[in-house]
Formats: C-alpha cells, structure tokens, sequence
C-alpha cells in the first residue's frame, strides 16, 4: 500500500469541512475526507484529476 502524504486543500475553510490531497505518488492523486482520516480514500489518476478540478472550477 503506497504511503499518501496528504495536505489540506487551500479552498478549505476553518469550519472542518475539508479535504485532503496527497500527489506524491506518481501517476496518482489521492483524495480524502480530512474528518476521517481512516476512511475511504478516492485514488485518481493524474488525467481523471485535471478533468474533474477543470469541471468543478467551471461551476
């Protein structure tokens, strides 16, 4: 299992609603909830992830 170093998104605000990104594992992109840091963990590829931050910042 790769070792993810997550960082808090810098759109995150302080009421706790926040994410978390590690993109030190080539080719990856790894997301998580930053309130349960033993959850799920949502692994993209590096493509999947230009695609999806393109689309979010369109709305």
């Amino acid at each position: 299992m790769p070792h993810f170093e997550f960082v808090k998104s810098s759109h995150s605000s302080g009421n706790g609603e926040c994410v978390e990104v590690a993109r030190n594992i080539p080719g990856t992109v790894a997301v998580r909830d930053s309130k349960d840091t033993d959850g799920p963990i949502l692994r993209l590829t590096a493509e999947t992830w230009v695609e999806f931050t393109a689309y979010v910042g369109r709305r």
